[in-house]
């Protein structure tokens, strides 16, 4: 069953009561898939993207609940990131969960000879900067309080290479370096921070390169085909929920020893290679 499909009253029980999340890049795709299964299990949540109208209406579609905001936050500027972590602690009192989900892939280049110094940098500006300054802020906040869970969307592409343009591979790798980093700092603090790197999921993100005229039923229909047939994993198609569901395990006290890690949500992608076709 969908994650979007479940009721509050349906929930065997709520993981996430009286804690308070800041989802980055949550108006959208994983974003507000993580939004929403939070919200179910009782967190609040505070939702922050550059994108006012879907992340106003992710509120508004919660039934207006007090327990949801908005705030308008570009990741890759540190005054707005510290804006946006103040925003939350003042309306909720506190921040438990830091979610790291804002992220971009980049147009595709096949060739490093044309690849464009600016949109090399307009990645990781993003995908790398933005999460640093989600995690540097939440920590302001948790390391007093000596507890807390920082969770950043990752990729397949932090584990192997081939899977995406140089910018987003590059970035994603570093991020997990981050992360890794960053748990062996607040480790001392109680403070968990984890990754979470998903297969490909038919969001937004997966034919952002498309101009929106070209992102037709077919597109999506060719891209559903294409990762279906180099997945490892058959008869399942990974979805947004799916990815929510893992990261609300690293945010719940079900995760309370885990740390450092980086969840694949890959169907076995990372840890297996076909080329030979041994089983295939």
């Amino acid at each position: 069953m969908s994650s979007t499909s479940i009721t509050p009253s349906s929930l065997p029980t709520q993981r996430l009561v009286g804690k308070v999340a800041l989802v980055t890049g949550g108006a959208t795709g994983i974003g507000e898939s993580i939004v929403r299964l939070f919200h179910r299990h009782g967190a609040k949540v505070c939702i922050v993207d550059v994108q006012d109208n879907l992340g106003l209406h992710v509120c508004e579609s919660l039934g207006g609940d007090p327990n949801a905001c908005f705030f308008h936050c570009d990741i890759t500027i540190e005054e707005e990131v510290c804006s946006a972590v103040d925003f939350a602690v003042n309306k909720f009192g506190t921040l438990d969960i830091m979610v790291n989900n804002a992220g971009i892939s980049g147009a595709p280049c096949s060739d490093i000879r044309n690849y464009d110094l600016s949109e090399f940098e307009k990645v990781f500006d993003v995908n790398v900067k933005g999460v640093f300054l989600g995690m540097k802020h939440a920590a302001k906040i948790m390391i007093p309080l000596k507890k807390g869970s920082i969770i950043s969307l990752c990729s397949v592409a932090s584990a192997i290479g081939g899977i995406g343009p140089h910018a987003y591979t590059g970035s994603k790798h570093a991020v997990l370096g981050l992360n890794k980093n960053v748990a062996a700092e607040l480790g001392k603090y109680g403070i968990r921070v984890n990754c979470v790197s998903p297969y490909a999921v038919p969001t937004g993100l997966s034919l952002a390169h498309l101009p929106e005229e070209e992102r037709t039923e077919d597109a999506w229909t060719g891209f559903r085909a294409f990762v279906a047939t180099n997945a490892n994993l058959d008869g399942v198609e990974l979805t947004a929920d799916d990815v929510a569901n893992a990261v609300l395990f690293l945010a719940s006290d079900e995760a309370r020893y885990i740390s450092g890690a980086n969840l694949m949500v890959d169907g076995g992608f990372t840890s297996v290679n076909h080329c030979l076709r041994v089983f295939k």
